[in-house]
């Protein structure tokens, strides 16, 4: 059962919500719109990489990937891949006439391999052929030689060895060491958290079209086409305005083509560039998952000093990332995820360490949450081990540990704002959820059954936004306006199934006061808004849509100042309203068509074009002292889970799940709760199914669907309520007090986890918390049952022995003294 908020929130500022009476039925901002490509998304005209037409001449690639995680490279025959029937060019790394590192921030990510191997699945060379059959064959038939040298795969022995990716960050607030030794209690722990792949259904692709002079026009699907634009004009070694990068849509990317889409493309730009011909590269689902990073596995320690009722008055946590062979992206993922180490939980006087181990695998990359999930993990399975230590419920010991008046700062300096939002939401959704009358039913039905146990967890999420790298807090928008009266945005973000462009050309149509249907979105383009941000860290509504917001505002006042002196009409009593210019006060209003007004706007030589540009405020981090504010504000959510486990084969089921997330005023309500939902879902899957593999020699063995599992219909709660938290704006000037909805939910899978962990503490009658690294298979889950019978079998022989000791000492003639186990 869903229930699915669709109507548009209450207006929270007057000033900027006149007339929101009819936003539903005009599709403004606001309303729940469908999304814009939802018809040609479901009937199969929405067009990807591999739909779009290409030339009869066009080649096809396929690139050689190295068998072995680590070694020298000796000799790579590749004659005979040469003489292969349909290939026209073959090439390696000696052939780049540029850059052949392509690290989008640090170098260490070479294009192809170059003397040495650092991973199984790195790019050795690529074949350029008449087919994309004929270019797959051909790379069989290349013969590589490799001298092969020890394999790392464990980042805790990486750390150890002092071999990283980049320097070891701390935060620190307060002396941690103090709130230690001072504590009453001191609880620790450790966990693994595992990877996960993006699983994109369009896997990694591009087209690259040679165009006049030296440039080349590529589309891909690509969640950064700016950095990719600079990345293929460094490799081909022209001018960046040489080439153009578009995207229109992507199937889904999730982080996975926010820097490792560049690759493919250039590539494909390089061989265009050498045949003159087009090409287009599309990796095997296979090979994608081979040669592609994953969300960064993680080593997390905690040891947190806590007082008799399990408040936290400080201590020490540690998170350690699997970066993999290079830095990618992976110095800001720690980060992140040191700065939610916290969650939604005031840490005292803390210190918080980041670590980034280089391992032989695949570069690790962003993914949904962008380090945060791994770092919210630790300080949620100390919740549930600290519950267990003072016997109380985890609920009862995670609101005492929320933020509050007077510990309402975060152990990097920002000071959490909306904190009374996140008392509220959590205590409806304790209510709504009946959450304390299920807790008292599951107690009853697990004293009652031996095998089955049920476990209920209700979990929190507090999430920066903002993206941690200053300089990518911006956006721009170009705006055209032609003399129909209809309307064209672009912006530099990507749609990638989330609804981004939908939500921007509700922003304009609210701006212009037209029918949504009046505004149309154009591909992103590089040649039409430059230097773009990833679309990324959720920020790609409150980016762009402001940016758009601006571009539209600044044309409006343009038509504003045309109006007052062509029709003689007051400047200070205007409005675009339902396709009107509407002048003057109510009873002696004088209106103007839309189109009317573009017309002789037109005429009077008035610009109808705009752009406009953002730049989020506030924002600063002091990377030498670890303190500042990386984020703007902070989006909240909670989610109440229900699951049945089998504690002898460790299978388990979600019986019930119900969500209450804050979006702010929503922008769009049906397509927030979408991804609301597939958030939730897909953190599930991290966090249960979705397992990573690689036998001894570093050899992804996960490698398809056949042996990675992500959630299907079939793992859905057979209860699933989803509510957006409404008459809560934004207290930060968003667009339109909208709050981001593209990552904060995937934290909210969480609450599945920690359900599990509390069915396992059923078997100590809830006094131990069993150990539980991610993903909980049902193998992990039917040992921690074996570990916490043994636990409860051998806290029940203490107790057996404590007690016939004490009858023993009682009796006539018994020794005197302690003499307990």
């Amino acid at each position: 059962m869903r229930t699915l908020t669709d109507l548009p929130t209450p207006p929270s500022d007057t000033t900027e919500r006149h007339n929101a009476d009819a936003t539903a039925a005009h599709g403004f901002s606001g309303s729940s719109a469908r999304h814009e490509s939802a018809v040609k998304h479901v009937t199969g005209r929405a067009a990807y990489i591999d739909d779009l037409a290409l030339p009869s001449d066009a080649l096809h690639l396929a690139v050689g990937l190295s068998p072995k995680a680590h070694g020298r490279i000796t000799a790579m025959h590749l004659d005979e891949v040469r003489r292969a029937p349909g290939v026209v060019d073959v090439i390696s790394v000696v052939d780049v006439p540029g850059h052949t590192d392509i690290g989008p921030v640090f170098p260490g990510d070479p294009i192809m391999a170059d003397q040495e191997v650092l991973y199984a699945g790195q790019v050795m060379f690529c074949v350029a052929a008449t087919s994309h059959r004929a270019a797959r064959q051909a790379v069989t038939k290349a013969r590589i030689e490799i001298d092969e040298l020890p394999v790392s795969l464990d980042p805790v022995a990486a750390v150890d060895a002092g071999d990283l990716v980049r320097p070891t960050h701390r935060q620190q607030s307060g002396d941690w060491e103090a709130a230690l030794a001072d504590a009453h209690h001191v609880v620790e722990g450790e966990q693994f958290i595992g990877g996960q792949e993006h699983f994109y259904l369009e896997g990694q692709a591009c087209v690259a079209h040679p165009t006049e002079d030296e440039g080349v026009m590529v589309h891909t699907s690509n969640q950064h086409p700016s950095e990719t634009q600079k990345l293929i004009a460094e490799v081909l070694n022209i001018p960046f305005h040489a080439v153009t990068v578009e995207v229109r849509r992507m199937g889904g990317g999730f982080g996975g083509k926010e820097t490792q889409a560049s690759p493919w493309a250039c590539l494909a730009a390089l061989v265009a560039r050498r045949t003159g011909k087009s090409c287009r590269i599309r990796l095997p689902r296979g090979d994608d998952m081979k040669v592609t990073g994953k969300r960064h596995p993680f080593h997390n320690r905690y040891r947190l000093g806590i007082d008799a009722a399990g408040v936290i008055s400080g201590g020490d946590i540690s998170v350690t990332g699997d970066c993999g062979y290079s830095p990618d992206l992976s110095d800001a993922i720690v980060d992140r995820a040191m700065f939610h180490a916290d969650n939604a939980y005031s840490l005292g006087q803390a210190r918080v360490t980041g670590h980034r181990a280089r391992t032989h695998t695949a570069s690790n990359t962003a993914f949904r949450g962008f380090g945060g999930p791994q770092g919210m993990m630790v300080i949620e399975a100390a919740m549930e081990d600290i519950a267990r230590q003072v016997g109380e419920d985890p609920l009862t010991v995670r609101k005492r540990n929320f933020y509050r008046q007077g510990r309402d700062t975060t152990h990097y300096g920002q000071t959490v704002d909306q904190i009374a939002l996140l008392h509220t939401l959590v205590e409806r959704l304790e209510a709504d959820s009946d959450y304390w009358a299920r807790r008292r039913a599951i107690a009853d039905f697990n004293a009652r059954s031996p095998v089955i146990r049920k476990g209920l967890a209700l979990t929190p999420v507090k999430f920066g936004i903002s993206f941690t790298a200053q300089h990518l807090n911006q956006a721009g928008a170009l705006l055209h306006v032609y003399t129909d009266g209809s309307v064209l945005i672009n912006h530099g973000g990507i749609e990638m199934g989330q609804g981004l462009h939908t939500k921007i050309c509700q922003v304009v149509a609210r701006e212009l006061g037209l029918e949504l249907s009046s505004v149309r979105i154009s591909a992103s383009r590089t040649d039409k808004v430059p230097n773009t941000s990833p679309t990324a860290a959720s920020s790609g509504a409150d980016l762009n849509g402001q940016a758009a917001r601006d571009a539209a505002d600044k044309l409006k006042q343009r038509l504003f100042d045309f109006a007052a002196e062509h029709y003689q009409l007051d400047r200070q009593e205007m409005r675009l309203e339902r396709g009107e210019l509407i002048a003057g006060i109510a009873g002696s209003e004088q209106r103007i068509a839309w189109g009317t007004l573009i017309q002789d706007a037109y005429l009077g030589r008035v610009s109808l074009s705009e752009k406009g540009f953002y730049a989020t405020p506030l924002i600063h981090y002091d990377r030498h002292s670890g303190q500042g504010r990386p984020f703007y504000y902070f989006a909240f959510g909670a989610a109440v889970a229900e699951v049945s486990v089998d504690t002898l084969s460790g299978e388990y089921q979600v019986d019930r799940v119900d969500i209450l997330h804050d979006v702010g005023d929503s922008l769009n309500p049906a397509i927030d709760v979408g991804q609301v939902e597939g958030g939730f879902i897909q953190g599930m899957g991290w966090l249960t199914s979705e397992e990573l593999k690689w036998n001894d020699s570093g050899q992804l063995t996960s490698f398809g669907p056949a042996t990675y599992k992500i959630p299907a219909y079939g793992d859905l709660p057979a209860t699933f309520k989803v509510q957006l938290m409404e008459g809560h704006p934004n207290s930060m000037a968003s667009i339109y007090r909208s709050k981001a909805v593209g990552e904060p939910p995937f934290m909210l899978g969480m609450s599945v986890w920690c359900a599990l962990r509390d069915a396992l503490a059923s078997l100590t009658d809830y006094r131990h918390a069993v150990r539980l690294d991610t993903p909980a298979t049902p193998e992990r889950v039917m040992q921690a049952a074996r570990k916490a019978r043994h636990i409860a079998g051998s806290t029940a022989l203490r107790t057996a022995l404590r007690t016939a000791l004490r009858t023993a000492q009682a009796s006539p003639g018994a020794p005197s003294g302690d003499t307990s186990p």
